[in-house]
């Protein structure tokens, strides 16, 4: 059964509030003075509009939906919410959740899997999202699964999950040959590193994961383009250096799109 959805009134977060969850973001120290009230401003506006429902005995409290917020909020600091009108509900697990799947192969025979997931945005409907890999303290560098999938949310826009949000013209055809060229060079680096790591390492062990550790991003990044832009937008606002030194043609193409430099100061 669907909540009947209440829209609570446009108001700025309280300060004592903002404070506590802000702090636990230090990659928002780039902000400035002026983009920092801009993004408290969008957040009392994103919780006016939104519905966030916890589900699995999960209760979101103002603190986890101010988390949220902040964190789907800044990939639309300078073009705001229209962005993010084409679905209302959020919902919130407390930990990963599991999906059913079923994919027809070239043979036409159905395979049935259950995926484990920590976020998911579903094409014309919610997001979901685990809390605790949603959650300040359980966040490690480059990484936000909420950042990760609103952008999918970006992506979307143009009806289609491939990589390139709406963009004008030119500037589409050029945000494709980067983002090939980028995706390609990082899955070459990515069989490069799986060919070194020995046979006697498991690559699920936390041994493996010192190798994978090298990588600019992420691996799930090598999915597809899509993958690739979530990825790389969640390093680009949570820690964007290794992306820069990466990737520096697609780092640009992030910059320009969100309108943002997470490597700049604070003016």
């Amino acid at each position: 059964m669907f909540q009947h959805l209440i829209r609570r009134r446009n108001t700025i977060p309280d300060p004592d509030l903002w404070r506590e969850v802000t702090s636990g973001f230090p990659f928002l120290d780039h902000l400035a003075e002026a983009d920092f009230e801009r993004l408290r401003t969008l957040c009392g506006e994103f919780l006016a509009r939104k519905q966030i429902s916890g589900a699995a005995g999960f209760v979101p409290d103002e603190a986890a939906r101010l988390s949220i917020a902040i964190q789907a909020c800044l990939p639309v600091l300078h073009f705001g919410l229209a962005a993010y009108e084409g679905f209302v509900e959020i919902v919130v697990y407390p930990s990963r959740f599991l999906v059913p799947r079923e994919q027809v192969d070239d043979a036409g025979v159905v395979h049935e899997s259950i995926d484990e997931l920590s976020g998911e945005a579903i094409d014309g409907g919610p997001v979901v999202l685990s809390w605790s890999d949603s959650a300040a303290e359980g966040l490690d560098p480059g990484m936000s699964v909420v950042i990760h999938e609103f952008v999918h949310k970006l992506d979307l826009l143009d009806g289609v999950a491939d990589g390139i949000p709406p963009l004008p013209r030119e500037s589409r055809r050029r945000w494709q040959r980067v983002l090939e060229r980028s995706y390609r060079r990082f899955v070459a680096q990515l069989d490069n590193l799986e060919a070194s790591i020995p046979p006697s390492v498991d690559p699920e062990s936390a041994e493996g994961d010192a190798y994978y550790a090298r990588l600019p991003l992420d691996p799930y990044a090598a999915t597809d383009f899509a993958e690739f832009f979530a990825v790389a937008a969640e390093a680009f606002f949570t820690d964007p250096e290794p992306l820069a030194d990466a990737f520096p043609a697609f780092y640009r193409e992030l910059a320009l799109f969100f309108r943002q430099d997470p490597l700049s100061s604070p003016e």
